[in-house]
């Protein structure tokens, strides 16, 4: 069984937790943490008291990289990080070295599986895994780490929980009926299902022959300190990449893989520049995608010199506030942190209608919506909020407000503190004066 130094004698072996503040932080001090990939150490504090008692959450995933679904177990582990909790993560297909370095979690990290090896039956290990660190709660995140509950069942783990964040391409015309069986069968085994969205819980809830009920909803949070409007930032970012100040630029930020759809924001630009408009396009991100899209823009007389490819990169955040529109042009999402992060970051939003995108977006208040694919629709959505500054400033300051009002990274955190002391509490975890 592959892992990294996490070893067994070092993780205590009660099966209660201790006495602690069962009450949700009041306040995360996230200023520095890692909504968008950047280097810190949100698991340190947990490293140095490995010696001490606490609730101890695995997490299952099926790889760790840079992607919205790792980068929220990333806050939920600096988020609740203190005495009464200890993280570990356990990976089905290995994990990228120099993510996990960055934020320090060399030693900390179980692997179950091995990475591109087609199917796999890895219910043993991962029950091995779980006898060895002995979680009070395992909590596995989307497909490709579902085989986590029966392995959680089998170990004697007392706290199952399931989590689905999004979509894959080859899930939006439904899922096959062996995968549907199987999500059924996990799904009714664990002690707690949710998803991050309402379009989410009512998909998996018809996928799974299950009652909607059957599924709670705990939508993802914002950093919304990290993530704000800093005009000196804007402007000193925007000199940095080369980008005129008369120009109007529109940005993205996302993996550059088929579902994300970047080619519709290309088309919808070049309609703009050939009706005149002065615009730049920036794309923050990398991916499969990166190279058909580079050769895109170098075959277009009319983008050519007019988008800025970033790559993979650590700040967001400035790369955000140089934009003045954020497109989110995806055929299906779950729930994006990237749209909330650009909201938080005073930005308008245009994203298709899709997913958990309505649940964000307050369409013609903070954002405007359009049909996945519909470049037509997109190019004028732009042409309109590039000849109306008050546009820009209205909306902007509107998407702020939603972001900081509603998915606030605390509440996001206070949440998930919640569920697991509930779910620890009914099966016996804690001590007698927290029940």
């Amino acid at each position: 069984m592959p892992k990294l130094t996490a070893t067994s004698h070092e993780m205590p072996h009660a099966n209660s937790a201790p006495a602690c503040d069962d009450k949700p932080p009041e306040h995360v001090d996230l200023a520095k943490g890692p909504e968008d990939g950047s280097r810190g150490t949100p698991s340190t504090r947990a490293s140095r008291q490995s010696d001490q008692s606490g609730l101890r959450v695995l997490h299952v995933i099926d790889r760790l990289g840079v992607g919205g679904t790792e980068v929220g177990i990333l806050k939920v582990i600096q988020g609740l990080s203190g005495e009464c909790f200890q993280h570990r993560i356990c990976t089905i297909r290995g994990f990228d070295e120099n993510f996990a370095r960055s934020q320090g979690f060399e030693g900390q990290i179980y692997v179950a599986g091995r990475l591109n090896s087609g199917l796999q039956f890895l219910l043993g290990r991962l029950a091995r895994i779980m006898r060895d660190f002995r979680p009070h709660i395992v909590h596995s995140r989307n497909w490709g780490a579902i085989e986590a509950m029966p392995a959680a069942r089998l170990s004697g783990v007392p706290v199952a929980i399931h989590s689905e964040h999004g979509y894959e391409v080859d899930m939006l015309d439904g899922l096959p009926s062996r995968q549907r069986v199987f999500r059924r069968f996990a799904y009714a085994g664990a002690d707690a299902v949710f998803t991050v969205s309402e379009q989410l819980r009512s998909y998996h809830s018809r996928q799974a022959w299950l009652p909607i009920e059957r599924f709670r909803v705990l939508p993802n949070g914002v950093n919304t300190s990290r993530f704000a409007r800093r005009p000196a930032e804007s402007q000193e970012t925007r000199q940095r990449l080369g980008l005129s100040d008369g120009s109007l630029v529109i940005g993205t930020v996302g993996r550059l893989v088929p579902i994300k759809d970047h080619a519709t924001l290309l088309q919808a630009a070049e309609i703009l520049i050939s009706r005149g408009m002065p615009i730049h396009v920036l794309l923050v991100g990398s991916g499969p995608e990166l190279a058909n899209h580079k050769e895109f823009v170098a075959a277009s007389p009319r983008l050519s010199g007019r988008v800025v490819f970033t790559g993979a990169v650590s700040n967001v955040p400035a790369l955000l506030n140089a934009m003045d529109v954020f497109v989110l042009p995806s055929l299906s999402e779950g729930m994006s942190n990237t749209l909330l992060e650009a909201m938080a970051s005073s930005l308008p939003v245009v994203a298709t209608r899709v997913g958990g995108n309505p649940e964000l977006v307050e369409e013609e208040r903070s954002g405007w919506f359009f049909e996945p694919g519909d470049v037509v629709a997109l190019a004028a959505i732009l042409e309109r909020i590039g000849r109306d500054s008050n546009l820009l400033q209205e909306f902007g300051q509107a998407a702020r407000r939603r972001a900081v009002e509603h998915f606030s990274l605390e509440g996001m955190i206070g949440s998930y503190h919640n569920l697991y002391f509930e779910l620890a509490r009914k099966r016996g975890v804690l001590t007698a004066h927290q029940r």
